[in-house]
């Protein structure tokens, strides 16, 4: 007797043996291709003279810079402390804006007490609070922490109070039914649900956080990435600025993967993420 073959299981095999790509592959060298092709323009219009060095130098000028500052190890000194800056304020921001996002979250007298106050600061631009900063911390470094950790601190709150607040009411009933203590149903239901936009709110904090330190090196400072692009624009080096957008921007997708990779270590027994994982 024959055997016999399914539409779907002989469809699956013409795929394979035609050598078709995944999707998801595809999709993968595609983000990948763009970057390059836009580099390799760019390349290209430098060297022919339709940009000028002053007005954007060549990517290949770019990393010629990045190696001669790497070599005097000048570049490592300055992305070292930046990081470390960006670093402190996280955690500070971050671990403030995750305690006070459970306590409101939880609590409509927290919310009474805190989240006004909270959103009118949010309100107020950095560049606005600048000159108060100075007052209260000087120039230091602990102006600079300041400014990364307020700037943190306010996606995480956010996302912490609305991820709290998307918990199905039936979930925690059920929990009280089955005589589950609070402790354990905050760190069985409540965390694990809230965490997909604990995490967002995580991804959001990052990029501000970048954004706030470049505007705290703007203070008077020897050190980091920002100085260094202050530094590079009083000597009309545009090859140097150019290396430090590079740097932030290579800074910031790394930061977003490891948030993602984190995403799919807590989330794997989501579905949505499970599907995203299986793509």
């Amino acid at each position: 007797m024959a055997d016999v073959i399914s539409p779907r299981s002989s469809y699956v095999a013409s795929k394979r043996t035609r050598g078709d790509v995944p999707k998801a592959v595809l999709y993968r060298w595609i983000s990948w291709a763009v970057p390059a092709v836009v580099l390799v323009l760019w390349e290209a219009a430098a060297r022919a003279g339709l940009i000028t060095p002053q007005v954007l130098p060549a990517p290949s000028s770019v990393i010629e810079t990045a190696w001669n500052l790497a070599r005097t190890g000048d570049l490592f000194v300055h992305l070292g402390v930046s990081l470390l800056r960006a670093a402190a304020g996280f955690v500070i921001g971050g671990t403030i804006g995750l305690v006070l996002g459970v306590a409101v979250g939880f609590s409509p007298l927290a919310q009474a007490l805190v989240d006004r106050p909270i959103q009118m600061v949010r309100a107020v631009p950095f560049l606005a609070m600048l000159p108060l900063v100075i007052v209260w911390f000087g120039v230091g470094e602990a102006a600079k922490i300041f400014l990364v950790a307020l700037a943190v601190l306010f996606p995480i709150y956010i996302n912490t109070v609305l991820g709290i607040r998307q918990i199905d009411p039936k979930l925690t009933e059920l929990a009280r039914v089955i005589g589950m203590s609070w402790p354990a149903t905050v760190r069985r239901i409540v965390l694990p649900g809230a965490m997909p936009s604990i995490l967002t709110g995580v991804r959001y904090a990052l990029a501000h956080a970048w954004l706030a330190l470049v505007i705290a090196e703007t203070l008077a400072t020897t050190k980091g990435i920002g100085f260094l692009a202050m530094d590079a624009r009083e000597f009309l080096q545009t090859n140097v600025i150019v290396l430090t957008i590079v740097i932030y921007a290579i800074i910031g997708v790394v930061a977003d993967a490891l948030v993602r990779l984190l995403e799919t270590r807590l989330l794997s027994w989501h579905a949505n993420y499970a599907k995203g994982a299986q793509r």
